[in-house]
């Protein structure tokens, strides 16, 4: 594992510690001179596009043989996607982080990405697996020796996204489903896009951590969507994703706006604005600190349409009123 990459999950992880960062209708009468549907067509459509071959985002190639029936998710944001395409009752286990909706809490609680618990997870029987990044090659050796399907994932922006969920919804056989919800996705984002297109861009800087400081780089899917919202990220140049970000050059470059999530008691604007030298950062002299909801800001799944907008808001309230 590269330092990049490792850097790049310690954060994550630490980020995600601190936060303690989808119809029942009317049925119409039926039509006397129609057959009535056969009633195992619906299984005999959804057979029909199994096995299925898939490739996953590190070039992992495995075979579906049936309609995934039982879902083990390892990240908060793909337990959210599988949610969006209407996969909670397939859904069998979640990491203690998966607290989005609320349903997610009453799954069975399989650890933490980092620790997962491979005795739980054999125990549930799962059909497929969707984890965050690579995973830990002796995990995965052990859950695929289990027969269990694995597929990883990291997206980066909001195409990859955008992409992965379209890519869940043909696993799992609900691509209308996913269609939908993408669909809102892209139309909303390009809502938000033409909303500040025109605008003079602000200089933002997002912190990931505090000590050392540690900023949103180049790659990262908080450096696009200040991009996407008409801001203009100081750290963009910076080496890594996840880069450790001298304190004089933060002063130096001069955010107009300054950008974290709320993700410990102890970070405050208050205690942000005491930090020796930020006296003289305009964001801080104007009062440009905002706090986001680590829980929509740090998820890459379907509310990164909603940390958009929230960002888009920060750095140009005056085109939101």
């Amino acid at each position: 594992m590269n330092k990049i990459r490792l850097r790049r999950m310690t954060m994550l992880l630490a980020l995600i510690m601190l936060m303690t960062a989808l119809t029942v209708g009317c049925t119409p009468k039926q039509d006397a001179t129609k057959k009535p549907k056969d009633a195992n067509s619906e299984n005999i459509e959804a057979s029909a596009n199994y096995p299925m071959d898939i490739e996953d985002q590190f070039g992992n190639k495995v075979t579906i043989e049936k309609k995934p029936e039982k879902i083990v998710s390892l990240a908060p944001s793909h337990t959210e996607i599988l949610f969006s395409l209407g996969l909670g009752d397939k859904i069998v286990g979640v990491t203690s982080f998966c607290d989005y909706p609320e349903e997610a809490k009453t799954k069975e609680d399989i650890g933490s990405f980092k620790d997962i618990n491979l005795e739980k997870i054999i125990e549930l029987e799962p059909d497929l697996i969707i984890q965050y990044g690579q995973g830990e090659e002796e995990s995965n050796s052990r859950l695929k020796e289990a027969g269990i399907t694995i597929l990883s994932y990291e997206p980066e922006t909001v195409e990859q996204i955008i992409e992965l969920i379209n890519t869940l919804g043909k696993v799992a056989d609900t691509s209308s489903e996913a269609e939908k919800v993408t669909k809102d996705m892209i139309d909303r984002r390009d809502s938000i896009v033409e909303k500040v297109q025109g605008a003079e861009n602000v200089k933002v800087f997002y912190e990931i951590w505090h000590d050392p400081l540690m900023a949103a780089g180049p790659g990262s899917f908080m450096d696009e969507l200040m991009t996407l919202a008409g801001g203009d990220n100081i750290a963009k140049d910076a080496e890594g994703e996840y880069p450790q970000f001298d304190v004089e050059q933060l002063i130096e470059r001069d955010p107009e706006v300054y950008l974290s999530s709320n993700d410990m008691e102890e970070k405050t604007i208050e205690s942000i604005k005491s930090r020796p030298g930020y006296e003289n950062i305009s964001a801080i002299k104007n009062d440009r600190i905002y706090l986001l909801d680590p829980n929509i800001v740090s998820r890459p799944g379907p509310r990164i349409i909603d940390a958009l907008e929230i960002v888009a808001k920060s750095i140009h309230p005056e085109l939101f009123k």
